[in-house]
């Protein structure tokens, strides 16, 4: 980066159907009867390019969830759905969620490079192992893997994947008509990737894709998830409540890539906010308050199971939460489950009721919330990214569209202001959005890569 060149934010816009907050679909301001209609993702994603996001992310996973009574649980698959917003838009990133557990690389791989061509270089991959139970049955597993298990499959998956991106050089493609030659073959390698749980011959049957290929995304803390993101990833999506914690997993993950001998630079670390915007501090609190009273406690009990595997279904909702419930939780750099320690560093900090405890979680699943006015957000958003605890923030509106837009026409003037977020685009793709270089094939200039195992 040179050194005239001040550091600037990311933004992304985290894509929930009808908001963040668990209880937006009971809520006037939310539109649920259109989270199965292509032009309201179209919508959102116009709104965060007119305001020169770098990109829309989409969850996913694959599997109902069965608190669908009290939810909007339905989901459209990423990649379809994030190609219609493609179709929409000219600049925007394009980053999809997509299991290591439930795919297969050359499946997955095709999916994300044809998403990267027919956006023109936009794609991100979300790469997860997959937490939920639910999921093994729907692909005929007796069970659900372990973690460890998951994560040795996901670094193999990964590996498998580039290897296949890379098969082609970028120049293998000729396209001499006079001589009727298309590709030199002896630019088109075979992935012959073989692991321990994976299996990949290839080549692939496309070229490399506008950036090469698209961008890696991981998102989780625990201890699997970090040195995962440390070897792999080049944007991070974190939760965390304090500034302090937000330091420590920043600092972290930057020392192990570098120990791996990467560029810390070239890995972009995202916690999420929740924003509730009001035109002072007390009328963004009642905002919060409207959505918070919405929540159904059910689905606040078993969200929190999900998230923490405790069960407080059989406290009184008006009681404490004991203090030692979390007490294995572990802390920001050293933990197995890392919302899991999100949560109990609230419960100790705050010591709520049960039904305080849902409530704070109920706004964006433990990432951080905050309900103030446009200033009192921007200015939580320069404190963390000038301070070492960011690089830019997914932002997670409680209810789409108009907590997107809200936030859009009011916090992003006031960056652009104090010189922290474009006001134009300089580039097309995601990678140069996120100031990242284009991969080089691993298999160019005679390179060759080891297999796995």
């Amino acid at each position: 980066m040179p050194a005239e060149q001040k550091r600037q934010l990311h933004l992304n816009a985290f894509i929930y159907p009808a908001g963040h907050h668990e209880a937006a679909w009971r809520h006037p301001s939310s539109q649920p009867e259109r989270i199965f209609d292509a032009d309201y993702y179209q919508q959102i994603g116009r709104t965060a390019e007119a305001a020169r996001f770098d990109a829309v992310f989409l969850a996913d996973g694959p599997a109902l969830r069965s608190e669908a009574r009290y939810s909007t649980a339905g989901r459209l698959e990423p990649v379809t759905l994030l190609t219609s917003i493609a179709a929409a838009t000219e600049r925007i990133g394009l980053i999809a969620t997509a299991s290591t557990t439930y795919y297969e690389p050359y499946n997955l791989a095709r999916l994300f490079s044809s998403l990267d061509f027919l956006s023109k270089g936009r794609a991100g991959w979300n790469i997860v192992t997959t937490s939920s139970e639910a999921a093994a049955e729907n692909f005929g597993l007796p069970a659900h893997p372990d973690p460890a298990i998951r994560y040795e499959r996901a670094r193999e998956f990964v590996d498998a994947t580039i290897r296949l991106w890379d098969s082609w050089e970028d120049d293998a493609v000729v396209l001499d008509r006079d001589s009727g030659i298309y590709a030199d073959t002896d630019k088109i390698h075979r992935a012959e990737f073989i692991g321990t749980h994976l299996a990949v011959r290839g080549p692939f049957n496309a070229p490399r894709s506008p950036q090469g290929h698209p961008v890696l995304v991981q998102a989780g803390a625990s201890n699997d998830g970090r040195a995962f993101a440390a070897q792999y990833a080049e944007a991070i999506f974190t939760a965390h409540q304090l500034k302090e914690h937000a330091q420590a997993f920043y600092a972290d993950i930057r020392t192990r890539a570098e120990s791996l001998g990467r560029n810390p630079d070239h890995i972009k670390i995202l916690p999420g906010i929740s924003p509730f915007i009001g035109g002072t501090e007390r009328e963004a609190r009642a905002l919060e308050r409207e959505f918070d009273e919405l929540t159904v406690p059910a689905y606040g009990l078993y969200q929190l199971r999900g998230i923490t595997e405790v069960d407080l279904s059989s406290l009184d909702l008006d009681g404490p939460v004991p203090p030692d419930i979390f007490g294995d939780a572990g802390d920001v750099t050293d933990n197995t489950r890392s919302r899991k320690q999100v949560v109990a560093g609230i419960v100790a900090r705050e010591k709520p009721t049960v039904r305080g405890l849902l409530h704070r979680l109920a706004g964006a699943r433990g990432h951080r919330v905050v309900a103030g006015t446009p200033e009192q957000i921007a200015d939580t958003i320069s404190d963390w990214f000038t301070h070492g605890a960011a690089d830019g923030f997914n932002v997670m509106p409680p209810f789409y569209p108009g907590g997107l837009e809200a936030f859009t026409e009011t916090v992003v003037p006031l960056l652009r202001q104090r010189g922290l977020f474009r006001t134009e685009y300089t580039g097309t793709t995601l990678r140069e959005h996120f100031g990242l270089p284009r991969p080089v094939s691993r298999f160019a200039d005679g390179r060759v890569a080891s297999h796995a195992g």
